[in-house]
């Protein structure tokens, strides 16, 4: 069992940055294929990046392709998220998810693609 707890979430003016960090606790990390996701009130949980176990893929979900920045650091069983340039509608709880997956494809953009899922981290951004 895999334990994800998200750290870093705040608030921020527009054109700021935020980092968020999630730590990962119970299994052998570099296996794991890491994720970001991101929730707006009442809608579906969406893709926002994510990185594969070597950490030499990475995806991102158009809106914030450019912006952000999906990075992980084995030795220290963690995956980040650099968030430039922010913006208004990046205001969202956001979480980390693992899948027991080594590479990324087209099915790293489901929710249903991750096995486990942090509590989630809220980032506002003021215009």
């Amino acid at each position: 069992q895999v334990q994800l707890v998200e750290s870093g979430g705040g608030s921020v003016q527009a054109g700021g940055s935020l980092r968020l960090s999630c730590a990962a606790s119970g299994g052998t990390f570099r296996l794991y294929a890491m994720g970001w996701f991101r929730q707006y009130p009442g809608v579906e949980r969406a893709f926002v990046a994510a990185i594969s176990g070597s950490g030499t893929s990475t995806l991102y979900a158009g809106s914030v392709k450019g912006r952000f920045t999906i990075s992980r650091d084995d030795a220290k069983n963690t995956v980040s998220l650099q968030m430039n340039t922010l913006k208004p509608e990046d205001t969202a709880d956001y979480y980390c998810a693992a899948a027991l997956r080594l590479g990324l494809g087209s099915d790293s953009y489901s929710k249903s693609w991750y096995d486990y899922w942090g509590q989630g981290a809220a980032v506002t951004v003021s215009s």
